[in-house]
């Protein structure tokens, strides 16, 4: 997807190329998949908790289902334990998913992602843009076929 700060409105995602069919081989595979977010822009009057489940049923709708949805609605100021780069959502995610984190890979495109992955002892890719999602999709894809990798 392509970042919209803040983003309340469904009609105003737009998921980057090849996303939709790069989480389905995941599904395939039998990759369980969620997501864990940040929404600071609930405890800054930005947007309601109302607004960011409706784009969050959206994404769901079009690139789903995921396993698990977590999201943190607390400014970085609000010394919540939930908001990353804590880990509790990805442990949290990991639970629900009946995973243990190490065998959890976070994609994300803030530092705060990869850190929350490394506290609670998953892997964790960092993309640039949207576009590289599919390529870290696809990296996992080829790394769970080949033990090696």
């Amino acid at each position: 997807m392509f970042d919209v700060p803040y983003n309340g409105d469904p009609g105003a995602i737009r998921f980057a190329p090849g996303v939709r069919d790069a989480l389905q081989r995941l599904r395939s595979a039998g990759i369980a998949t969620s997501v864990v977010s940040n929404q600071s822009g609930v405890a800054r009057g930005l947007l309601t908790s109302e607004q960011v489940e409706a784009v969050n049923r959206r994404i769901d709708e079009e690139l789903g289902p995921f396993d698990a949805w977590f999201y943190c609605p607390h400014g970085p100021d609000d010394g919540c334990a939930c908001r990353k780069p804590l880990p509790k959502m990805i442990l949290d995610a990991a639970k629900a998913m009946r995973a243990d984190p190490s065998e959890c890979v976070v994609i994300g495109d803030k530092e705060s992602d990869e850190e929350a992955a490394f506290r609670a002892g998953a892997r964790s890719v960092l993309v640039a843009d949207p576009y590289g999602t599919v390529d870290a999709i696809e990296k996992l894809l080829s790394s769970t076929r080949d033990p090696a990798k």
